[in-house]
């Protein structure tokens, strides 16, 4: 007779469910345990932000108001775009770039098409000249009548959705400005920014913006970097006309005015709030470190933080490794990269040209963070030997 299992009575088949029961419930309560230990998914960088997220953002990220030897209401970089094709080699789309500093960054960031920029800068002027663009950009139908708004001047026939940034520039430089169109401009950059935005600009600042676009009015295409500023800057300074036109040394203008798909762009970025200007200093405490968190808090990756020559005075006023140590918090990868300008007293000759008509340089971010930590970054001539 083959031995079988012993038959249960009423109490054991009662013991057994209960025992699976328990059983059961021990496996459920452990998968929501294993589940609810997994870390939260993390916000994305959203499509657009609000008006009052866009001011939130700006005020929570910015640091007080330093002071700077100019006003820089235009850069002085004519080889701002021969990096651009060298960026664009490695997967740098899609994902965040930071700048400082005036219209440049329009420019890298149509090329880098990121999810949104920061832009820093000491200097709260710096913020309201953003703004200002901001509203041009918004009000503007195209890049003729943007070039209209911007310096006050009425629209020559001939031009269209076709016509080069040259073209454009070349039928404007002889045109006069025009104080009533130039007042009416002024009376509807205010009316978007405090109505249609909502944006909590003090008298000081629409007073503050009213100087920066009287310049624009004042000096049309001939403004530079130095124009106006109490500032005597070298002779030869390029003038809006010239940055507009610059190429990226292979004949292609890349520039955010050399089509209308790249105007485009940056009006539509513009119109999502997701361009943001934000006040603080490379060196400072908050702004970068603040911004990097936020960034890491919405999964997001810097692609591109163009400086410019910022790292020179950083170093003259012995605060360059502060800096370096804000970049390290930023959300970074290996292809994360510092675009510089040779300028600020460099003194060599990098890739067929120096200073402000030189290239600007592409420098891996990662590879200056390591050298600075091994030591290596002792003097400001030191950064570009980590540059391509």
């Amino acid at each position: 007779m083959r031995e079988g299992r012993r038959a249960e009575g009423p109490k054991g088949r009662r013991a057994r469910r209960f025992l699976t029961a328990i059983v059961a419930s021990a496996v459920i309560l452990t998968a929501v345990h294993v589940a609810g230990a997994q870390p939260a998914a993390k916000a994305a960088i959203p499509a657009r932000f609000t008006d009052a997220e866009f001011w939130k953002f700006i005020v929570d990220n910015s640091e007080p108001e330093g002071s700077f030897t100019s006003e820089n209401l235009l850069s002085n970089e004519t080889g701002y775009q021969m990096v651009i094709p060298a960026l664009l080699k490695a997967p740098r789309t899609n994902r965040i770039y930071l700048g400082v500093g005036p219209e440049q960054n329009f420019t890298y960031i149509n090329a880098l098409k990121p999810k949104m920029a920061v832009i820093f800068d000491i200097r709260r002027g710096n913020l309201l000249g953003h703004l200002l663009y901001k509203a041009l950009f918004e009000l503007s139908t195209d890049r003729a009548d943007f070039v209209s708004r911007l310096f006050g001047k009425p629209r020559p026939k001939g031009l269209d959705s076709t016509s080069s940034a040259s073209a454009i520039m070349a039928a404007y430089w002889d045109v006069w400005g025009d104080s009533t169109l130039y007042e009416k401009n002024y009376r509807d950059i205010t009316e978007q920014l405090l109505r249609k935005h909502g944006f909590a600009l003090s008298a000081q600042d629409t007073s503050r913006m009213w100087w920066i676009y009287n310049q624009f009015y004042s000096n049309g295409l001939t403004l530079t970097y130095t124009s106006n500023n109490g500032r005597n800057g070298p002779s030869g300074m390029p003038n809006y006309r010239e940055i507009t036109t610059a190429t990226d040394g292979l004949g292609h203008n890349l520039g955010f005015l050399g089509s209308e798909a790249n105007f485009r762009y940056i009006k539509d970025l513009e119109t999502k709030n997701l361009i943001i200007p934000v006040v603080g200093n490379f060196g400072g405490r908050t702004a970068i470190k603040s911004v990097g968190a936020w960034l890491k808090e919405h999964d997001g990756v810097v692609a591109a933080f163009y400086a410019s020559n910022v790292e020179q005075y950083l170093f003259q006023d012995g605060i360059a490794w502060n800096y370096y140590d804000n970049v390290s918090t930023l959300p970074i990868d290996s292809n994360s990269v510092i675009i510089r300008s040779v300028g600020g007293g460099r003194g060599m000759n990098f890739y067929g040209g120096s200073g402000m008509r030189g290239p600007n340089l592409m420098c891996p971010i990662r590879r200056l963070l390591e050298a600075n930590a091994a030591g290596r970054i002792g003097q400001y001539g030191d950064i570009f030997n980590y540059c391509e």
